[in-house]
Protein backbone atom coordinates (compact mmCIF):
# COMPACT_ATOMS: atom_id res chain seq x y z
CA UNK A 1 0.00 0.00 0.00
CA UNK A 2 1.29 3.42 -0.95
CA UNK A 3 2.12 6.04 1.65
CA UNK A 4 3.68 9.43 1.05
CA UNK A 5 5.15 11.71 3.68
CA UNK A 6 6.25 15.16 2.54
CA UNK A 7 8.66 17.54 4.23
CA UNK A 8 9.99 20.92 3.23
CA UNK A 9 13.32 20.65 4.94
CA UNK A 10 12.59 18.32 7.85
CA UNK A 11 9.65 17.68 10.14
CA UNK A 12 11.00 14.76 12.10
CA UNK A 13 8.53 14.89 14.95
CA UNK A 14 5.72 14.25 12.49
CA UNK A 15 7.72 11.48 10.88
CA UNK A 16 8.05 9.78 14.24
CA UNK A 17 4.32 10.09 14.86
CA UNK A 18 3.41 8.30 11.61
CA UNK A 19 5.92 5.54 12.27
CA UNK A 20 8.30 6.23 9.42
CA UNK A 21 11.36 7.54 11.22
CA UNK A 22 12.46 8.40 14.70
CA UNK A 23 15.11 10.97 15.56
CA UNK A 24 15.61 14.31 17.24
CA UNK A 25 14.32 17.57 15.77
CA UNK A 26 17.69 19.17 16.56
CA UNK A 27 18.62 18.65 12.92
CA UNK A 28 15.97 21.26 12.02
CA UNK A 29 17.42 23.80 14.40
CA UNK A 30 21.00 23.32 13.33
CA UNK A 31 20.07 23.83 9.69
CA UNK A 32 17.91 26.83 10.48
CA UNK A 33 14.84 25.33 8.83
CA UNK A 34 11.50 25.69 10.62
CA UNK A 35 9.40 22.55 10.83
CA UNK A 36 6.97 22.23 7.95
CA UNK A 37 3.25 21.72 8.25
CA UNK A 38 2.98 18.11 7.07
CA UNK A 39 -0.60 18.65 5.95
CA UNK A 40 0.38 21.29 3.38
CA UNK A 41 1.31 19.85 0.00
CA UNK A 42 4.37 21.39 -1.60
CA UNK A 43 4.02 22.53 -5.21
CA UNK A 44 6.64 21.48 -7.69
CA UNK A 45 8.87 24.23 -9.09
CA UNK A 46 7.46 25.76 -12.26
CA UNK A 47 10.89 25.65 -13.87
CA UNK A 48 11.11 21.89 -13.34
CA UNK A 49 7.73 21.35 -15.00
CA UNK A 50 8.64 23.54 -17.95
CA UNK A 51 11.95 21.74 -18.40
CA UNK A 52 10.26 18.35 -18.27
CA UNK A 53 7.74 19.34 -20.91
CA UNK A 54 10.39 20.78 -23.22
CA UNK A 55 12.74 17.80 -22.94
CA UNK A 56 10.19 15.05 -23.35
CA UNK A 57 7.26 16.47 -25.33
CA UNK A 58 8.39 14.59 -28.47
CA UNK A 59 9.22 11.24 -26.93
CA UNK A 60 7.15 10.55 -23.83
CA UNK A 61 3.95 8.60 -23.52
CA UNK A 62 1.54 9.62 -20.80
CA UNK A 63 0.45 6.74 -18.62
CA UNK A 64 -3.32 6.72 -18.67
CA UNK A 65 -3.52 4.13 -15.89
CA UNK A 66 -0.69 4.74 -13.46
CA UNK A 67 -0.31 2.02 -10.89
CA UNK A 68 0.25 3.06 -7.27
CA UNK A 69 3.70 3.20 -5.72
CA UNK A 70 4.75 0.04 -3.91
CA UNK A 71 6.07 0.67 -0.41
CA UNK A 72 6.45 4.15 1.10
CA UNK A 73 8.02 7.34 -0.26
CA UNK A 74 9.26 9.99 2.15
CA UNK A 75 9.78 13.22 0.20
CA UNK A 76 12.15 15.94 1.41
CA UNK A 77 11.48 18.97 -0.76
CA UNK A 78 14.59 20.97 0.22
CA UNK A 79 17.28 18.77 1.70
CA UNK A 80 19.80 21.17 3.28
CA UNK A 81 23.47 21.23 2.39
CA UNK A 82 26.49 23.43 2.90
CA UNK A 83 28.22 21.79 -0.07
CA UNK A 84 25.72 21.88 -2.94
CA UNK A 85 22.45 23.61 -3.71
CA UNK A 86 19.47 22.29 -1.81
CA UNK A 87 17.29 19.93 -3.80
CA UNK A 88 14.59 17.33 -3.27
CA UNK A 89 15.49 13.87 -2.00
CA UNK A 90 13.13 10.89 -1.97
CA UNK A 91 13.59 8.03 0.47
CA UNK A 92 11.81 4.84 -0.51
CA UNK A 93 11.01 2.28 2.18
CA UNK A 94 10.14 -1.29 1.17
CA UNK A 95 6.98 -3.17 2.04
CA UNK A 96 6.94 -4.20 5.67
CA UNK A 97 9.41 -1.57 6.84
CA UNK A 98 8.85 -1.11 10.57
CA UNK A 99 10.97 1.37 12.56
CA UNK A 100 10.17 -0.60 15.73
CA UNK A 101 11.54 -3.88 14.40
CA UNK A 102 15.08 -5.21 14.66
CA UNK A 103 15.42 -5.48 10.88
CA UNK A 104 18.17 -3.54 9.11
CA UNK A 105 18.32 -2.70 5.41
CA UNK A 106 21.02 -2.09 2.80
CA UNK A 107 20.84 1.30 1.10
CA UNK A 108 21.09 2.22 -2.58
CA UNK A 109 21.91 5.85 -3.37
CA UNK A 110 20.52 6.65 -6.82
CA UNK A 111 21.20 9.66 -9.03
CA UNK A 112 18.58 11.46 -11.19
CA UNK A 113 16.22 10.77 -8.33
CA UNK A 114 13.24 12.57 -9.85
CA UNK A 115 13.02 9.76 -12.43
CA UNK A 116 13.11 6.74 -10.13
CA UNK A 117 9.44 6.63 -9.10
CA UNK A 118 6.34 7.62 -11.09
CA UNK A 119 4.92 9.71 -8.31
CA UNK A 120 3.36 13.16 -8.08
CA UNK A 121 6.47 14.48 -6.31
CA UNK A 122 8.29 14.28 -9.67
CA UNK A 123 7.95 16.97 -12.35
CA UNK A 124 7.70 14.10 -14.84
CA UNK A 125 4.73 12.43 -13.11
CA UNK A 126 2.64 10.38 -15.52
CA UNK A 127 5.29 10.30 -18.25
CA UNK A 128 6.75 7.03 -19.46
CA UNK A 129 10.28 8.00 -18.41
CA UNK A 130 10.55 6.31 -15.01
CA UNK A 131 12.68 3.43 -13.78
CA UNK A 132 9.82 2.16 -11.54
CA UNK A 133 12.39 1.18 -8.94
CA UNK A 134 9.68 0.44 -6.38
CA UNK A 135 8.02 -2.14 -8.59
CA UNK A 136 11.24 -3.84 -9.66
CA UNK A 137 12.46 -4.19 -6.08
CA UNK A 138 9.11 -5.29 -4.69
CA UNK A 139 8.76 -8.05 -7.28
CA UNK A 140 12.26 -9.36 -6.61
CA UNK A 141 11.76 -9.26 -2.83
CA UNK A 142 8.42 -11.08 -3.05
CA UNK A 143 10.10 -13.78 -5.15
CA UNK A 144 12.88 -14.13 -2.58
CA UNK A 145 15.54 -13.07 -5.08
CA UNK A 146 17.00 -10.04 -3.26
CA UNK A 147 17.16 -8.53 0.19
CA UNK A 148 14.80 -5.55 0.58
CA UNK A 149 16.77 -2.28 0.42
CA UNK A 150 16.07 1.34 1.26
CA UNK A 151 16.48 3.61 -1.78
CA UNK A 152 17.70 7.20 -1.45
CA UNK A 153 16.94 9.04 -4.69
CA UNK A 154 18.85 12.32 -5.03
CA UNK A 155 17.32 14.66 -7.59
CA UNK A 156 19.58 16.01 -10.31
CA UNK A 157 20.77 19.60 -10.61
CA UNK A 158 18.54 21.41 -13.10
CA UNK A 159 18.80 25.15 -12.46
CA UNK A 160 21.05 25.90 -15.45
CA UNK A 161 22.08 24.24 -18.67
CA UNK A 162 24.95 21.92 -17.90
CA UNK A 163 24.30 21.81 -14.14
CA UNK A 164 23.69 18.05 -14.15
CA UNK A 165 26.89 17.39 -16.07
CA UNK A 166 28.84 19.67 -13.76
CA UNK A 167 27.85 17.46 -10.81
CA UNK A 168 28.22 14.09 -12.51
CA UNK A 169 31.49 14.55 -14.45
CA UNK A 170 34.26 13.00 -12.29
CA UNK A 171 36.16 16.08 -11.23
CA UNK A 172 39.64 14.70 -10.63
CA UNK A 173 39.63 13.30 -14.17
CA UNK A 174 39.49 16.76 -15.71
CA UNK A 175 43.01 17.99 -16.40
CA UNK A 176 43.55 21.00 -18.67
CA UNK A 177 43.87 18.61 -21.60
CA UNK A 178 40.63 16.81 -20.76
CA UNK A 179 38.86 20.13 -20.23
CA UNK A 180 39.81 21.14 -23.75
CA UNK A 181 38.42 17.87 -25.08
CA UNK A 182 35.17 18.49 -23.22
CA UNK A 183 34.94 21.96 -24.75
CA UNK A 184 35.53 20.53 -28.21
CA UNK A 185 32.69 18.10 -27.56
CA UNK A 186 30.51 21.17 -26.89
CA UNK A 187 29.18 19.89 -23.60
CA UNK A 188 27.11 22.44 -21.66
CA UNK A 189 29.09 22.21 -18.44
CA UNK A 190 32.42 22.45 -20.29
CA UNK A 191 31.64 25.79 -21.90
CA UNK A 192 30.44 27.07 -18.51
CA UNK A 193 27.00 28.14 -19.66
CA UNK A 194 25.16 29.56 -16.71
CA UNK A 195 28.46 29.98 -14.89
CA UNK A 196 28.65 26.27 -14.10
CA UNK A 197 31.85 24.71 -12.80
CA UNK A 198 32.59 21.09 -12.08
CA UNK A 199 31.21 20.12 -8.69
CA UNK A 200 31.30 16.31 -8.58
CA UNK A 201 33.62 16.28 -5.56
CA UNK A 202 31.22 18.39 -3.51
CA UNK A 203 28.28 16.31 -4.75
CA UNK A 204 29.90 13.14 -3.41
CA UNK A 205 30.91 14.90 -0.19
CA UNK A 206 27.25 15.85 0.22
CA UNK A 207 26.17 12.23 -0.10
CA UNK A 208 28.90 10.86 2.18
CA UNK A 209 29.13 13.58 4.84
CA UNK A 210 25.65 15.13 4.94
CA UNK A 211 23.04 12.82 3.43
CA UNK A 212 24.30 9.39 4.52
CA UNK A 213 24.73 10.34 8.21
CA UNK A 214 21.14 11.60 8.24
CA UNK A 215 19.82 8.47 6.54
CA UNK A 216 21.71 6.17 8.91
CA UNK A 217 20.50 8.11 11.95
CA UNK A 218 16.89 8.26 10.77
CA UNK A 219 16.20 4.88 9.19
CA UNK A 220 17.03 1.28 10.06
CA UNK A 221 20.02 0.89 7.76
CA UNK A 222 22.98 -1.43 7.48
CA UNK A 223 25.51 1.39 7.32
CA UNK A 224 28.68 -0.56 6.52
CA UNK A 225 30.46 -0.56 3.16
CA UNK A 226 29.06 -3.88 2.00
CA UNK A 227 25.51 -2.60 2.36
CA UNK A 228 26.01 0.89 0.94
CA UNK A 229 25.52 0.92 -2.82
CA UNK A 230 25.30 3.51 -5.59
CA UNK A 231 23.54 3.40 -8.95
CA UNK A 232 23.00 5.61 -11.98
CA UNK A 233 22.75 5.74 -15.75
CA UNK A 234 24.62 7.64 -18.46
CA UNK A 235 26.61 10.32 -16.61
CA UNK A 236 25.00 8.87 -13.49
CA UNK A 237 27.04 5.78 -14.29
CA UNK A 238 30.20 7.90 -14.39
CA UNK A 239 29.58 9.43 -10.97
CA UNK A 240 28.70 5.99 -9.54
CA UNK A 241 32.03 4.50 -10.62
CA UNK A 242 33.77 7.65 -9.40
CA UNK A 243 32.07 7.27 -6.00
CA UNK A 244 33.58 3.81 -5.51
CA UNK A 245 37.04 5.08 -6.48
CA UNK A 246 36.85 8.20 -4.30
CA UNK A 247 35.18 6.56 -1.30
CA UNK A 248 36.12 2.86 -1.41
CA UNK A 249 35.56 2.60 2.33
CA UNK A 250 31.98 3.88 2.03
CA UNK A 251 30.53 2.32 -1.14
CA UNK A 252 30.81 -1.43 -1.54
CA UNK A 253 29.06 -1.73 -4.88
CA UNK A 254 27.99 0.25 -7.93
CA UNK A 255 25.66 -0.28 -10.87
CA UNK A 256 26.54 1.81 -13.92
CA UNK A 257 23.92 1.52 -16.67
CA UNK A 258 24.66 2.87 -20.16
CA UNK A 259 27.73 4.62 -18.80
CA UNK A 260 28.64 7.56 -21.04
CA UNK A 261 32.38 6.99 -21.34
CA UNK A 262 32.64 9.34 -24.35
CA UNK A 263 33.16 12.43 -22.19
CA UNK A 264 36.77 13.46 -22.64
CA UNK A 265 37.26 10.61 -25.13
CA UNK A 266 37.44 7.89 -22.47
CA UNK A 267 39.29 10.01 -19.90
CA UNK A 268 37.26 8.52 -17.05
CA UNK A 269 38.25 4.99 -18.09
CA UNK A 270 41.92 5.95 -18.05
CA UNK A 271 41.60 7.59 -14.63
CA UNK A 272 39.79 4.57 -13.19
CA UNK A 273 42.61 2.41 -14.49
CA UNK A 274 44.84 4.15 -11.96
CA UNK A 275 42.37 4.75 -9.13
CA UNK A 276 39.68 2.07 -9.01
CA UNK A 277 40.11 -0.08 -5.87
CA UNK A 278 41.54 -3.51 -6.52
CA UNK A 279 39.25 -6.51 -6.35
CA UNK A 280 38.36 -8.09 -3.04
CA UNK A 281 35.84 -5.80 -1.36
CA UNK A 282 33.64 -4.34 -4.12
CA UNK A 283 31.05 -5.43 -6.68
CA UNK A 284 30.62 -3.44 -9.90
CA UNK A 285 28.06 -3.76 -12.69
CA UNK A 286 28.27 -2.21 -16.17
CA UNK A 287 25.99 -2.45 -19.19
CA UNK A 288 25.07 -0.73 -22.43
CA UNK A 289 22.71 -1.10 -25.36
CA UNK A 290 23.40 -0.85 -29.08
CA UNK A 291 21.08 1.95 -30.23
CA UNK A 292 21.10 5.78 -30.05
CA UNK A 293 23.81 7.07 -27.68
CA UNK A 294 24.57 3.55 -26.48
CA UNK A 295 25.77 2.61 -29.96
CA UNK A 296 28.99 4.53 -29.22
CA UNK A 297 29.82 2.99 -25.84
CA UNK A 298 31.06 -0.46 -26.83
CA UNK A 299 34.74 0.34 -27.53
CA UNK A 300 35.05 2.40 -24.34
CA UNK A 301 33.38 -0.33 -22.28
CA UNK A 302 35.86 -2.85 -23.67
CA UNK A 303 38.66 -0.62 -22.39
CA UNK A 304 36.93 -0.46 -19.01
CA UNK A 305 36.60 -4.25 -18.98
CA UNK A 306 40.36 -4.49 -19.42
CA UNK A 307 40.77 -2.15 -16.45
CA UNK A 308 38.60 -4.49 -14.39
CA UNK A 309 40.74 -7.48 -15.31
CA UNK A 310 43.95 -5.66 -14.45
CA UNK A 311 42.51 -4.67 -11.08
CA UNK A 312 41.80 -8.33 -10.34
CA UNK A 313 38.01 -8.48 -10.80
CA UNK A 314 36.42 -11.74 -11.94
CA UNK A 315 33.57 -11.73 -14.48
CA UNK A 316 30.37 -13.10 -13.01
CA UNK A 317 31.63 -12.91 -9.45
CA UNK A 318 32.46 -9.36 -8.38
CA UNK A 319 32.06 -7.72 -11.78
CA UNK A 320 29.59 -7.96 -14.66
CA UNK A 321 29.46 -6.23 -18.04
CA UNK A 322 26.42 -6.88 -20.22
CA UNK A 323 25.48 -5.78 -23.74
CA UNK A 324 21.80 -5.52 -24.65
CA UNK A 325 21.20 -5.84 -28.37
CA UNK A 326 18.62 -3.34 -29.63
CA UNK A 327 18.41 -1.41 -26.36
CA UNK A 328 18.60 2.37 -26.57
CA UNK A 329 19.61 5.14 -24.17
CA UNK A 330 16.37 5.71 -22.27
CA UNK A 331 14.71 5.21 -18.89
CA UNK A 332 12.40 2.65 -20.52
CA UNK A 333 15.41 0.54 -21.50
CA UNK A 334 16.92 0.82 -18.01
CA UNK A 335 13.58 -0.06 -16.42
CA UNK A 336 13.38 -3.25 -18.48
CA UNK A 337 16.73 -4.54 -17.19
CA UNK A 338 16.87 -2.99 -13.73
CA UNK A 339 16.26 -6.36 -12.11
CA UNK A 340 19.66 -7.59 -13.32
CA UNK A 341 21.92 -5.14 -11.42
CA UNK A 342 19.59 -5.35 -8.42
CA UNK A 343 20.06 -9.12 -8.27
CA UNK A 344 23.81 -8.76 -8.75
CA UNK A 345 24.18 -6.27 -5.88
CA UNK A 346 21.48 -7.54 -3.51
CA UNK A 347 20.89 -11.17 -4.45
CA UNK A 348 20.15 -13.71 -1.76
CA UNK A 349 22.40 -16.80 -1.43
Amino acid sequence: MERLVRFRGFCLGFALSVGVVGCSSQYDTRQGIPPADPQVSQTLPKKEKEMAKKEYEKVVVRRANRSPIEGTIVHYEEFPSELIRVRPVNVWLPEGYDPASSDRYPVIYMHDGQMMFDHDTSPYAGMDVFWDVDKAITKLVRNGEIRPPIVVAVWMASWAKGARGAEYMPQKVVTDEVWQLLREQELGFAVEEGGQKLSADNYLKFIVHELKPFIDATYRTESDRGNTLVMGSSMGGLISAYAVAEYPGVFGGAACLSTDWRHGDGAVVRWLGRNLPSAGTHRIYFDHGTETYDAHYGPFQQQMDEVMRRRGYTPGEDWITLRFEGADHSPRAWRERLHIPLKFLLGTP
